[in-house]
């Protein structure tokens, strides 16, 4: 099989391999659609995230689908959480598994992800994709999941005013889940054109950003200070994105005098993912618009060329496909 390996900061290679072979609870499955995430981002421009880096190549990539291909659910296709927890630690054991301190993560550490031809994977973590969904909105089910994640602890009802700070994948989520959650006024602000447009045609308004009752920082360039400036006293902050650096700030003094919330969101519970194959199963949110780029895997390299520009607002890696859009033999 073809893997997509990360050696060293912007340094990929396609490898052949041999094929996983899964281990009990396991089922291997056939990758169809990977999306980057800014995360992957992270790990190609900085080499790690935070105090997790690379010490050996790594394949990338946590947001996919799949199709099963070993055991008595071969032939089904499947959104997959990227997450694996210990089921025994007081964080799971709480219900919050988002936070398990034995957890292992696809393309993060030492845990391969999903830019490979196969993976084998836990069977429970495999949820069955809808007909009505296809391969590529499959893989922006777990974007969605965060989404998801980051607007529960918003804290959003109807008629909140709410300010989302970056117009990426999950910014645009964002945006669309608080149109159906009911939120009077959704600000939007992103410098780059193309992602502010997608905002604005979803429904996010380009006036200036006032007295906003919860605010979304979702970018890679901290735009804490703005978030923090753009709610009001007593007003809550959800930092959603993974800063440049590792290191978010923002003035002590006028957080302090409005007296906020300041929540951080990690990754998503286990779920949320049902959640959101629900939610785009019925049409409550759209994903198709968020896939601008699609590419073979033997294209890695311009895929996170694109990825690093950010001139897309999501770009797709389909390993079962060549380079001239055909399916792979």
């Amino acid at each position: 099989m073809k893997a997509l390996r990360l050696h060293e900061r912007g340094d990929l290679r396609l490898h052949d391999e041999p094929e996983p072979e899964p281990r009990d609870g396991e089922v291997l499955l056939q990758v169809a659609a990977v999306g980057l995430c800014g995360s992957d981002r992270h790990w190609f421009v900085e080499g790690g995230i935070g105090d997790a880096v690379l010490t050996k190549p790594l394949v990338l990539g946590h947001e996919f689908s799949a199709r099963i291909v070993s055991g008595p659910r071969e032939g089904e296709r499947v959104a997959v959480d990227p997450a694996v927890t210990c089921g025994r630690c007081a964080m799971c054991l709480s219900g919050r598994e988002n936070l398990c301190v034995e957890m292992r993560f696809a393309g993060h550490g030492a845990t391969d992800g999903a830019l490979r031809s196969l993976i084998a994977w836990p069977a429970r973590l495999a949820h069955r994709l809808p007909d009505s969904l296809s391969d590529t909105e499959g893989a922006l089910l777990e974007p969605l999941g965060v989404a998801l994640h980051a607007l529960d602890l918003g804290g959003v009802r109807p008629g909140t005013n709410a300010a989302v700070f970056g117009c990426g994948p999950i910014g645009l989520l964002l945006v669309q889940l608080l149109d159906m959650a009911g939120a009077s006024a959704i600000a939007a602000v992103d410098p780059l054109p193309h992602r502010a447009a997608a905002a604005y045609a979803m429904g996010a308004s380009p006036d200036p950003v006032e007295g906003a009752e919860v605010a979304f920082e979702v970018t890679d360039a901290n735009a804490l200070d703005e978030a923090v400036d753009a709610v009001r006293p007593g007003g809550r902050v959800v930092l959603v994105g993974i800063p440049e650096g590792d290191r978010a700030s923002f003035t002590a003094s006028t957080a302090r005098r409005k007296e906020l919330t300041i929540a951080i969101c990690r990754r998503m519970t286990p779920d949320d993912l049902p959640r959101a194959i629900r939610l785009a199963e019925v049409g409550r949110v759209s994903l198709r618009p968020l896939v601008s780029e699609r590419y073979a895997l033997s294209e890695g390299k311009d895929a996170f060329d694109a990825l690093v520009a950010k001139r897309a607002l999501k770009v797709i890696v389909e390993p079962q496909r060549t380079a001239d859009g055909e399916p792979a033999a």
